[in-house]
């Protein structure tokens, strides 16, 4: 046989076994449903881009306030994973059946802002809360969300919670409390640094980083719930988030490991 025919032949073999194993690989992709936490939506995208490529699998994500989306898992919302905004939520679910024990990991340690959208209003020691200079402050509800129930550990621990109890706004979820304040609702509001520090983008407004003693930890873990215990796009998305592409994104993001 003439070596170009050969090495024609040799092409055409190759092409037709990688079209055949990108076949393989796409009949075995799967979709993985994600509960997600409001403040971790937006890094979630990034994780989920680079997931689907190294795996095929996608990614549905259904952000939300830690508590409402524990009270829609107990209810049998169909979700496969959650990636919670605090660590008890996980183990709370572990302990009622609803979640996998031993799957629990830490993905993110959070990080409390106190932003505002007008430059120079916030300082960068959070006098601003105690110096009557804004009508409105934003939280998330401490009942639901973990970032709130922070908030409202900052507030305790200067001696303003009372003072301040009347000018609160009170959001479903960190999500919304960053709205409130986007928006011109609230002057001023206790947002997640990954709301207001994503990679790439400029800083916006002012803000005070949240001294991490003046509230407790913010332990982020994800679970795989028994919806997605023989899914392999949930056990994949687990292991994923632990892969060096998703820490990387996590910490651009502003969290801690």
């Amino acid at each position: 046989m003439p070596r170009d025919l050969a090495r024609v032949r040799g092409r055409r073999i190759a092409l037709l076994a990688l079209v055949a194993a990108l076949g393989a690989a796409a009949a075995r992709a799967g979709e993985v449903s994600v509960a997600v936490a409001a403040n971790f939506a937006v890094p979630l995208e990034r994780i989920a881009a680079g997931f689907t490529a190294a795996t095929g699998h996608s990614v549905k994500a259904s952000p939300g306030a830690t508590g409402k989306l524990h009270s829609q898992i107990l209810a049998g919302a169909p979700f496969e994973v959650l990636l919670a905004a605090d660590d008890q939520t996980p183990q709370k679910l572990v302990a009622s059946g609803h979640a996998v024990a031993g799957t629990p990991i830490t993905y993110a340690v959070g990080r409390l802002v106190l932003w505002s959208a007008q430059p120079g209003l916030v300082d960068d020691q959070g006098a601003v809360l105690a110096s009557g200079r804004f009508n409105k402050l934003a939280i998330a509800n401490p009942g639901v969300a973990p970032y709130g129930a922070a908030a409202l550990q900052v507030l305790r621990a200067r001696g303003l919670d009372a003072r301040l109890a009347p000018r609160i706004v009170t959001a479903q979820s960190i999500g919304q409390a960053f709205q409130f304040v986007a928006t011109g609702n609230a002057e001023i509001g206790f947002v997640a640094l990954s709301q207001v520090a994503a990679p790439g983008q400029p800083a916006r407004g002012s803000r005070w980083l949240v001294p991490q003693d003046l509230h407790a930890e913010i332990r982020q873990d994800a679970v795989l719930l028994k919806a997605g215990a023989r899914n392999p796009a949930a056990v994949a998305l687990l292991a994923y988030l632990k892969s060096p592409a998703a820490r990387d994104i996590v910490e651009s993001f502003g969290y801690g490991r």
